[in-house]
């Protein structure tokens, strides 16, 4: 009986070491995955303050891959941005477009990095990025894009007047 009771006990304390690793292994990958979305997108919440002449500013922090992604809305919806100021309009991937109600319109060539691609115009209501909201925005839905991140083009900052100094952008209305 006193053997029984051991192995039990030895059981009992290995089901428990296996378990306390499983949950130690799973808060480091959630810590981890935390760490590294920050990487990738340091402005999660956007960081925004007035200045002297009352008027707002967005500043966004570059990411360790050199560019400024950031989390705003499109039609009330939260999204995830990505500046490209060398892209016409905004860029939608066409599975976001789909979640976000969008229509395709009429198609359209783009060259592009990677070779001409034909996406569908649309119009998109509203625009944020903190307090700046830009309405009645020419955008794209392109079915090429496989990540869920939107290319804010020059169809959105051709409206703010932005400042880039070391590692950081000031976003300020031009209008």
């Amino acid at each position: 009986m006193a053997d029984s009771n051991k192995q039990n006990t030895s059981r009992m304390g290995k089901g428990m070491t296996f378990a306390a690793w499983i949950v130690a292994l799973g808060l480091l990958t959630l810590f981890f995955n935390n760490k590294l979305e920050k990487q990738r997108n340091p402005n999660q919440s956007v960081y925004s303050r007035i200045d002297a002449a009352g008027i707002p500013e967005v500043i966004l922090k570059r990411n360790r891959f050199g560019h400024y992604v950031t989390t705003g809305t499109v039609n009330g919806r939260s999204v995830e941005f990505m500046l490209d100021t060398g892209a016409s309009d905004v860029a939608i991937p066409a599975r976001l477009a789909r979640e976000l109600g969008l229509k395709r319109g009429e198609p359209v060539q783009y060259q592009t990095a990677n070779g001409v691609v034909t996406a569908y115009r649309t119009t998109i209501d509203s625009v944020a990025i903190g307090p700046m909201v830009i309405r009645n925005v020419p955008a794209s839905i392109n079915p090429g894009m496989r990540d869920m991140e939107i290319l804010l083009g020059m169809s959105v900052l051709k409206h703010v007047e932005f400042t880039q100094r070391g590692d950081t952008l000031i976003l300020r209305p031009n209008e």
